[in-house]
């Protein structure tokens, strides 16, 4: 093999490894299952309530277990086995969307017992979440690692983008219809939870023959070494920067909460129309993620990223003030692709700035901070439309989002000067400004 051949590995270098195959093969069956979940709670929640706050509590019962259990977490993924971790989480999750099956066909309209399930399965999340990413440089060489980085990126948007479109148009068909009647009538919601729980279970199925080549140092359980997790990721600019720049940008730029309130109220669009709008950010992601495959970052990654991030934002400005279905979709499209250069740059960043015995431990802490411009970015788009409506609530987030970058520009010059995504570039970028030494 040539020199040039070793630098420029194949774009699918990370399929050969067959862990990393099962393991995307899980991951594309629970986050379909997730993605279509998310619409039917959302569409079933606004259906009962017509109320913007009620669909941001919906994120809010979702972020909140990270708030108890985020320190926890990560020491459990640096402790025990992450492979029983991940099982054991998705079993739970399952449970918990079988009851939403229930309440659903039973047609329960108690939105709070809605909310108790959404906190179990987000506790769920709030422990396999680390579990995970910390496991992901287990299943490829090192060489390899951000290859797989986007690959699973790339899976995580196809998912993404079938995902929401599949709720969305569950919820206009009948089992009952579609078959000749020969089943029991099932539609809407209920037919959504169960597409959930067959995702879930794809999931578990294909995920218990992963066989990671490593497996997590044990560790005494001492709050010390719990919060050594939140301690590096303070000393480390780099990744506060980083994991930082996401949490405020998505939080006060993120409207897919607010989604079934455009598709119905603002483009008039309907359940199809909502799938359709949560379908298109993945959409753009996939395509850049698709097109990182071939031509990845090789040069300036930390300003690609914040300039991607301030796309996002005016983007997002864009959606808010669309009128036109059309219109909106295209918006999302970019507010995808660019999300997508940030999703991996920063991904690359957390694992490869990271030290092997601790990446369950800060990854925790980026599952909060990711869940909280998630999650609790759906409850402040829900309340920030409950006091000035959904329209301004997402143009003055995009705005708010633009600025964040901005700021965080100055404030973080570690993020501007980040050039290549290797291991070795990266904890010398961070040796050079905590040593206040001059960046070439």
């Amino acid at each position: 093999m040539s020199d040039a051949d070793e630098q420029q590995p194949s774009a699918t270098v990370a399929w050969q490894s067959r862990e990393f195959r099962f393991y995307s093969a899980a991951r594309l069956a629970g986050i379909m299952g997730a993605e279509a979940q998310s619409v039917g709670v959302a569409w079933q929640v606004y259906q009962i309530t017509h109320s913007a706050l009620a669909l941001g509590y919906t994120g809010l019962a979702l972020f909140v277990p990270g708030l108890f259990f985020v320190l926890p977490a990560g020491h459990v993924a640096d402790r025990y086995d992450r492979r029983t971790i991940i099982l054991t989480c998705y079993s739970i999750q399952a449970i918990a969307t079988f009851a939403l099956l229930w309440l659903a066909l039973h047609g329960a309209k108690n939105i709070w017992v809605i909310y108790g399930i959404l906190f179990v399965i987000g506790t769920g999340r709030c422990f396999s979440g680390p579990a995970a990413s910390a496991l992901v440089p287990t299943l490829v060489p090192k060489e390899h690692f951000v290859n797989a980085v986007t690959w699973g990126a790339t899976i995580f948007q196809i998912a993404n983008a079938t995902g929401p479109m599949v709720g969305g148009l569950l919820f206009t068909v009948s089992l009952a219809h579609a078959f000749g009647g020969r089943f029991v009538s099932m539609s809407g919601a209920p037919l959504v939870y169960a597409f959930t729980l067959l995702g879930l279970l794809t999931f578990l199925v294909f995920f218990s023959v992963v066989k990671p080549r490593a497996s997590a140092e044990k560790k005494g359980f001492t709050v010390e070494t719990m919060l050594a997790g939140l301690r590096y990721v303070i000393g480390t600019k780099l990744l506060l920067g980083s994991i930082s720049l996401d949490l405020f940008a998505v939080l006060l730029g993120g409207a897919a909460s607010l989604m079934p309130i455009f598709a119905a109220d603002v483009l008039h669009s309907g359940a199809n129309g909502l799938g359709l709008l949560r379908a298109m950010p993945s959409l753009g992601a996939l395509v850049v993620s698709l097109t990182l495959l071939a031509l990845p970052i090789k040069r300036r990654a930390g300003k690609t990223m914040l300039v991607c991030v301030g796309i996002f934002g005016a983007a997002t400005v864009v959606f808010g003030l669309s009128r036109n279905i059309a219109l909106s979709c295209v918006a999302l499209v970019v507010i995808g692709a660019s999300d997508m250069v940030s999703v991996v740059v920063r991904s690359s960043i957390l694992q490869l700035a990271t030290p092997p015995e601790m990446r369950g431990r800060v990854s925790s802490i980026n599952w909060l901070f990711l869940g909280a411009s998630n999650e609790l970015g759906e409850y402040e788009s829900g309340l920030t439309a409950h006091w000035w409506g959904a329209v301004r609530a997402v143009v003055i987030g995009g705005v708010a989002s633009m600025a964040v970058t901005g700021t965080w520009s100055v404030f973080f010059p570690a993020l501007r000067h980040a050039d290549t995504l290797t291991a070795d570039s990266l904890i010398a970028l961070e040796k050079q400004m905590s040593g206040m030494e001059p960046v070439e």
